[in-house]
């Protein structure tokens, strides 16, 4: 990717381009080939006609409003995020920040509702709440992991959704809150500038992200020459992103899109809310025999996914982290 700043990138001339849309309800065939199209050329892309209850996404939706609604003072007894529960503002413990606060949970159900005690005031309603979510949206993963293996013509067509359907997955839920940071027209101002980053630039390590924002804006994705795009908010759909974990079991053939999210300057607040499908801890993450050969050899070394997770969360968000995970013959 160019290295350019943030700000920098910003004020580049935007190409139109366009996320890649998939109807889930087409023929399959279509479907898997439309899928692998979108994360070899995007890493990402949306989804219609997905399946998952209207219901299900306001529940959920209306739950995390109403914690992120609370008094500062309530909302802190939910944290500090270690990583899990209440963070506002610092993220990860390298010395990030951005202009939001967040929720960040385990899908294990045993961890959602020790948590909820210290998030709700009715916590066996809010474990249902985010059980009934993280099971709609760990079927919607899994169902296009098995599209993308289809689509990449894999002989054993489940090698991916597997990995997040085991009951030791590592998946996590996670809520950002990005409340209004209006700007200002002192040039001195820490108000909310053009360039001002409410979630920096990343790529997410785990396998496949199912994202899902209500209306405001703030989403935007990394072209393959710097360019940055705006991603358009759509609350009634989907967004899929591809992980660092499933470029490694594909051996590079699928991209894992680099994303941030700009400050709010708008006058509403933006949410956003996204599963995070990932392996067990002691899972082996390297290249499948399919996508190696004499003419196409493996990138990166085998690794678990615990490494790379402590790999992650001891870099800066903006770090490159499968660098460290490189096939000596590619540094």
């Amino acid at each position: 990717m160019v290295g350019l700043s943030p700000a920098s990138m910003r004020t580049k001339k935007t190409r139109a381009v366009g996320i890649p849309l998939v109807d889930l309800s087409l023929d399959r065939s279509i479907v898997s080939e439309l899928i692998v199209k979108a994360c070899e050329e995007y890493g990402i892309f949306k989804v219609i006609n997905h399946g998952v209850p209207r219901e299900i996404i306001s529940r959920l939706e209306d739950e995390g409003v109403h914690f992120f609604d609370k008094p500062d003072c309530d909302k802190r007894r939910a944290g500090p995020a270690g990583p899990f529960g209440y963070g506002l503002k610092k993220i990860g413990l390298n010395g990030d920040k951005g202009e939001l606060e967040y929720l960040l949970l385990h899908t294990n159900p045993f961890s959602i509702a020790e948590r909820s005690k210290t998030i709700s005031n009715e916590p066996e309603n809010f474990s249902c709440v985010v059980n009934d979510y993280i099971e709609a949206a760990r079927e919607l993963a899994s169902e296009i992991l098995d599209l993308v293996a289809e689509g990449l013509w894999v002989p054993d067509k489940y090698v991916f959704s597997r990995l997040i359907r085991d009951v030791e997955n590592d998946s996590v839920l996670r809520f950002n809150h990005y409340p209004p940071v209006l700007k200002s027209q002192d040039p001195s101002s820490k108000a909310c500038k053009d360039d001002q980053i409410g979630f920096g630039e990343h790529s997410d390590p785990q396998i496949l992200t199912i994202l899902r924002s209500n209306d405001v804006a703030g989403l935007e994705i990394a072209l393959h020459d710097g360019f940055w795009i705006p991603v358009p908010p759509d609350p009634s759909q989907f967004y899929v992103i591809i992980g660092d974990a499933l470029r490694v079991l594909t051996n590079g053939k699928l991209e894992s899109v680099r994303h941030r999210a700009m400050a709010n300057s708008s006058r509403n607040s933006r949410m956003s809310i996204m599963y995070f499908g990932a392996p067990p801890l002691n899972a082996t993450i390297s290249p499948l025999p399919e996508f190696v050969s004499p003419q196409n050899p493996s990138l990166y070394k085998s690794f678990t996914w615990g490494e790379y997770k402590k790999a992650a969360y001891s870099l800066r968000l903006g770090d490159s982290r499968l660098d460290l995970f490189k096939a000596p013959y590619q540094h």
